[in-house]
């Protein structure tokens, strides 16, 4: 009787289990890869170069500025001067460190900030404004996210530049950070004043 051997049997065991690890390494490797290639807030957007979409919406339930409501959005807000669109809410925490960001760019007088609420509470989003400062000459109540939806908006914050014939210039993706408010989103304001004026 002659011995089989049964060792490439036991290889051939290893590999098939060192199969899936490998195969799974491979894959998380390509994915951090590509996470790390390139700014996560450069995504593209179809509306670039477009009109902004004709949002009306109703102001946030009891914002008041100097005694009197702030109004909500309407279509016409978006034309006739260079506009910073933001998307926030008070569940979201990079809204919160974005918002020293905004006040500041509140103070150039040349450019207006518009603010949609994305699903939120009334009661919550005064709080925030109140805690954080509103740099908002208006905002709407996007209380189903149906606006959300129509501007493209992947998550909260977002923020859009407007040009004055109310096209979209540039949508950040993210938080408005220290970094990107010089090297990015200013820029792209400058190159909007800078057109058509």
């Amino acid at each position: 009787m002659t011995a089989v051997s049964t060792e490439p049997a036991r290889g051939r065991r290893r590999w098939m289990l060192l199969l899936p690890l490998l195969v799974f390494l491979g894959i998380a490797g390509l994915f951090l890869y590509r996470l790390g290639a390139g700014d996560p807030s450069a995504l593209p957007s179809a509306l670039i170069g477009r009109p902004a979409p004709a949002t009306e919406l109703p102001g946030i339930a009891g914002l008041e500025r100097d005694g009197k409501p702030v109004p909500g959005l309407t279509a016409a807000d978006f034309k006739g001067a260079v506009t910073v669109f933001n998307v926030w809410a008070s569940w979201c925490v990079p809204c919160r460190e974005e918002a020293p960001l905004l006040m500041r760019l509140a103070e150039d007088k040349r450019i207006r900030i518009l603010g949609l609420n994305y699903k939120d509470e009334a009661r919550n989003a005064l709080q925030f404004l109140a805690r954080y400062g509103n740099p908002y000459a208006a905002t709407g109540a996007d209380l189903r996210g149906r606006a959300g939806i129509e501007w493209g908006v992947y998550g909260v914050p977002e923020t859009f530049v407007i040009a004055r014939d109310g096209t979209i210039a540039y949508k950040l993706v993210g938080p408005i950070t220290e970094r990107n408010l010089d090297s990015v989103l200013r820029p792209e304001i400058e190159k909007a004043l800078a057109k058509g004026s």
